[in-house]
């Protein structure tokens, strides 16, 4: 087996790609052969969520993965991170000094894949459909710094931002901001079902079975115009229900590449292999884990609660039971590689104590033990996250102060329950939208946040996050860092750990070390067919 590793340093503004590969493989060439890319991502439509991937609503990485490859946006994140670039539009740009009018042009000659011409009114519609729709899985919340859209021209589209944002050429590279044809996607309702039209680089046909895909076929769009080099003519997507039939088709051959989510024995196998044809991609990811709570519900209400469960969760040990060296304890809902991560949750707890926990309730009151359920869900991060529901209730039963049990839910039924305010504490994750703190702060813990968290604080909401937006040095923001110590005083959520990402591919297939950013972004157009070196 052949290991390649994308490593990046410590980010400094913005990340920065450096490939050191162990092995290689030569550039590939388009065979006509679709590649079957495996993934464990369940895409299910339901009555609680029709509309699984229209860009209004869709706000996961695995729906957003399927859009990046058909729905084309004005910006894009480049190959390797770094600054967004221009792929709809021909240049973007801010015009004035305040950074609150952002002005795009086309790149001329756009279409969408039925051939139909794409305009500024089109740009300007799918933007405040989004806007308008309000979907409740919270992605049109991205769109909230914009005041209005204004087009001059079929090719000009200027944003009037009601308040400085930095951060607002990374969401136009986000799938809510991705142009839709009004002919295909009606103005005030979301697109039910699995059928996507756009102007990106492949179009995609659905298997469906019991309202669930199967199988996602993307095939190169012959009108696509934008940055992107698609590098294959078709590559064929398929969902498995669980990492070990995934790896199982691997090695048969079934399919050339599987990615999330493998399971770290998998990936521990593959990483002690010798010889054999499938190369394991390791690279660095922005991917979190943490612990959200519903701060209205009686077993959380209290402050104190959540403030004893941060001091007495163990993420070493969590990490080590679990995840071994794919992942690193995480204390602040910033991963520790982004410009103004602050290590809060270790500056106010410091090492793991049930003596400062009880200190904790005693003081406020809190009989104990504290009665609590800790759901997660069974499939959309792996089997193995009920272990590590097992070692976090376990620990925090062995301190005497809590009586936790688990609960583990499907993806399709645990997402609505949770935006529906039924758990009291639950376990996420989070794929960023975009590589910066903003991302890790903002979707949380602004107005309309898409945990649907009773969770306020007018600090942050009124003066931090505009404060924090305005600030083009990232790495030296105190707003950023005031919200951090917050988050560790309040605790609304508990930032747990912070992973790694990998690919496994057979020999023959190149570009399986650029087919992720740090973003979990899934980039089929960098991969090929052709000969190991």
């Amino acid at each position: 087996m052949n290991r390649k590793t994308l490593v990046l340093p410590a980010v400094v503004g913005l990340l920065a790609p450096v490939l050191a590969a162990c092995g290689g493989s030569a550039s590939g060439g388009d065979s006509g052969d679709a590649i079957v890319v495996g993934t464990t991502d369940q895409f299910t439509a339901s009555k609680e969520a029709p509309a699984p991937f229209d860009p209004a609503y869709a706000y996961d990485v695995g729906t957003w993965n399927v859009l990046r490859q058909t729905v084309q946006t004005l910006m894009v994140q480049p190959r390797g991170d770094g600054e967004p670039q221009p792929e709809a539009a021909e240049k973007c740009g801010f015009t004035d000094s305040g950074n609150e009018r952002y002005a795009c042009t086309l790149r001329e000659g756009l279409e969408f894949s039925n051939g139909d011409p794409i305009t500024a009114k089109d740009v300007k519609f799918s933007i405040d459909r989004a806007r308008a729709i309000k979907a409740d899985s919270g992605v049109f919340a991205l769109l909230s710094t914009i005041d209005t859209v204004e087009t001059r021209g079929d090719r000009e589209v200027i944003f009037h931002l009601n308040s400085a944002d930095a951060t607002f050429p990374f969401k136009l590279s986000t799938p809510v901001a991705g142009i839709v044809n009004p002919n295909d996607y009606e103005k005030n309702k979301l697109r039910d079902g699995f059928s996507v039209d756009g102007s990106g680089p492949y179009t995609v046909e659905t298997e469906v079975k019991d309202d669930t895909v199967v199988k996602a076929v993307f095939t190169k769009n012959s009108h696509y115009k934008g940055q992107l080099k698609v590098k294959n003519s078709k590559v064929e997507m398929r969902s498995f229900t669980d990492a070990d039939t995934m790896g199982a088709a691997l090695e048969s051959g079934d399919i050339d590449l599987m990615t999330r989510s493998m399971s770290p024995d998998q990936i521990n196998k593959l990483d002690n292999a010798s010889g054999g044809n499938i190369n394991l991609n390791e690279m660095p990811g922005l991917e979190i884990r943490y612990l959200a709570f519903n701060t209205n519900a009686a077993s959380v209400k209290s402050t104190a609660v959540r403030q004893a469960m941060a001091q007495i969760i163990n993420r070493g040990e969590l990490v080590s039971k679990v995840y071994g060296s794919q992942a690193e304890p995480l204390y602040s809902m910033v991963p520790a590689t982004i410009s103004g991560h602050a290590n809060a949750f270790i500056n106010k707890y410091g090492d793991p104590s049930a003596t400062k926990a009880q200190a904790i309730l005693t003081k406020a009151g809190i009989t104990t033990p504290v009665k609590l359920t800790l759901h997660y869900t069974t499939d959309h991060y792996g089997a193995v996250t009920a272990k590590e529901f097992g070692v976090l209730k376990d620990q925090l039963n062995k301190s005497g102060l809590f009586n936790v049990s688990v609960q583990g839910t499907t993806w399709d039924k645990f997402v609505p329950a949770e935006r529906a305010g039924k758990y009291d504490v639950w376990g996420m994750g989070w794929f960023p939208d975009f590589p910066d703190a903003d991302n890790y702060l903002a979707p949380f813990l602004d107005k309309d946040n898409f945990l649907k968290s009773p969770y306020s604080n007018p600090e942050i909401i009124k003066n931090l996050i505009p404060a924090s937006r305005r600030e083009a040095d990232r790495t030296s923001s105190k707003a950023l860092t005031t919200m951090q110590d917050i988050v560790a005083d309040d605790v609304p959520l508990i930032p747990l750990w912070q992973g790694k990402q990998y690919i496994a591919a057979r020999d023959d297939i190149t570009g399986s070390e650029w087919a992720l950013n740090s973003s979990s972004t899934l980039q089929l157009w960098e991969l090929s067919r052709g000969v190991s070196e």
